[in-house]
């Protein structure tokens, strides 16, 4: 067993985060060593070549001794329960009062000076946090975004140390080792069932995610799933709804032939003037909405940067519309959960029918929840790749099903039946890596095959 050297910073975990880290720790002068359970991880050889001197441990967690380590900060993708770190969560750092064991997202919250607010949930984080940017600069302010979703936090503060609010995306993974983040709005979107290989069961993932309410002043959380209020008293609560709101609260309401956004009594902005579609959407533009108007965002510009917003790729992304048909990109739909969300939302707003193209990599999903909801809307359902089988027999009793081996086969078929006033819906609930090398490159493949189809057609 190899002795951690006394009063070193143990950085685990070579990834985004890791490296992130490692910069950090090199700034702050703060002596550092890195481990990694990979016995040849990915950028060994860059890290070796920019810190010359750092001592780097490859392999199994359990060859290392910390007893003399000063602390040991855990990239999001190492597991704290991982073998080798028994104790060290429960073991109080002297120097910082705070778990001996924490993750990046602590380093920044140490440093940092400025308001943070913070957004989690199951699904639309990276939806929301992009918005809520946009909603900032919109009212002029200096704003850094990152996190879970593109710049790690720790480069944020070195890159924009001016930044007058930090917005930043935190995974479940990131959350679990941050002792108390102390955001000024913090928001819990949405719960399903997800990283139950990692949390255990979904009461621990659920605890996970509410330690983003730590010390924090606002709580923007969803009125129609209870389990993502705070678990204990403390920041102001806010609640967004898709129901007609509260009498604080934020929600949909039908004036007349206008589905309005509404804030109380107030009407801030009629769904049909945005560029994102459904119910799921306007969910998330009320959720950031709550946010901004609690970190003091002017409202006009609010409203301006949420008409503007048209989605992120790969995330209910309107492709083109073909023969009245709209065709939606939501290959990041990757669990049951977000998929839901797709379908639900969309399902809600549909003049027509939904046609629905989902398969991959299940991950042991379970997926009979999709049933109803595609019952309700669903013109037929077409099922592709490694999982395809697993998904039919799910759903089959409740909606047309048809098997086809793969996507492009799916939009063929799709093709073939959507009628006007029809969505046809890429959200496959599934990993792609049964026939991509990630959603992203699915997602690609759809956009094309509609874009080219679109240009063959007269519209």
């Amino acid at each position: 067993m190899v002795r951690v050297p006394s009063g070193m910073t143990v950085v685990v975990g070579l990834g985004l985060s890791g490296r992130a880290i490692c910069r950090h720790l090199a700034r702050t002068g703060k002596p550092f060593v890195v481990a990694d359970t990979r016995r040849e991880p990915p950028g060994l050889e860059a890290l070796c070549a920019d810190y010359p001197g750092v001592k780097v441990y490859c392999g199994p967690l359990t060859e290392l001794d910390f007893t003399d380590a000063c602390e040991v900060v855990l990239s999001p993708g190492v597991d704290p329960d991982s073998p080798g770190l028994e104790g060290l969560a429960e073991r109080i750092n002297p120097q910082t009062h705070e778990p001996m064991l924490v993750g990046e997202t602590a380093l920044f919250t140490r440093i940092n000076r400025a308001p943070v607010a913070a957004i989690t949930g199951s699904n639309a984080k990276s939806t929301v946090t992009t918005l809520l940017g946009e909603m900032a600069k919109a009212s002029g302010l200096r704003v850094a975004v990152g996190g879970n979703l593109g710049t790690p936090a720790l480069d944020l503060l070195a890159d924009e140390p001016e930044a007058e609010l930090y917005i930043l995306e935190l995974s479940s993974f990131q959350l679990e080792t941050t002792p108390a983040l102390g955001a000024k709005a913090a928001a819990f979107l949405n719960l399903s069932e997800d990283h139950l290989d990692r949390h255990g069961d979904m009461q621990a993932y659920r605890m996970v995610k509410q330690r983003i309410f730590t010390r924090a002043q606002y709580a923007i959380v969803n009125q129609d799933d209870p389990l993502t209020w705070p678990a204990y008293k403390g920041p102001e609560v806010i609640p967004f709804s898709s129901n007609p709101p509260t009498e604080d609260g934020w929600g949909l309401m039908w004036q007349g032939a206008e589905l309005m956004l509404m804030q109380g009594r107030t009407a801030w902005v009629s769904a049909s003037e945005l560029s994102i579609a459904g119910q799921h959407n306007y969910m998330n533009a009320l959720a950031a909405l709550a946010m901004g108007q609690a970190l003091g965002f002017d409202a006009l510009a609010m409203v301006k940067a949420l008409k503007a917003f048209t989605g992120l790729a790969h995330r209910s992304e309107t492709v083109a519309h073909i023969n009245g048909v709209t065709w939606i990109n939501d290959s990041k739909g990757t669990n049951v959960g977000a998929t839901l969300a797709a379908i639900n939302g969309l399902g809600a707003t549909l003049k027509g029918r939904l046609v629905w193209l989902g398969g991959g990599v299940g991950k042991g999903a379970d997926f009979s929840p999709l049933a109803m909801p595609l019952a309700n809307c669903a013109r037929e359902a077409l099922v592709f790749g490694e999982d395809r089988e697993r998904i039919s027999q799910a759903i089959t009793p409740h909606v047309t099903v048809r098997q086809v081996n793969d996507l492009t086969q799916a939009m063929e078929a799709a093709f073939a039946i959507a009628e006007p006033g029809d969505c046809v819906l890429l959200s496959p609930a599934c990993a792609s890596f049964d026939q991509f090398s990630g959603y992203q490159a699915r997602g690609e493949a759809f956009r094309r095959w509609v874009e080219n189809k679109a240009a063959e057609i007269p519209q």
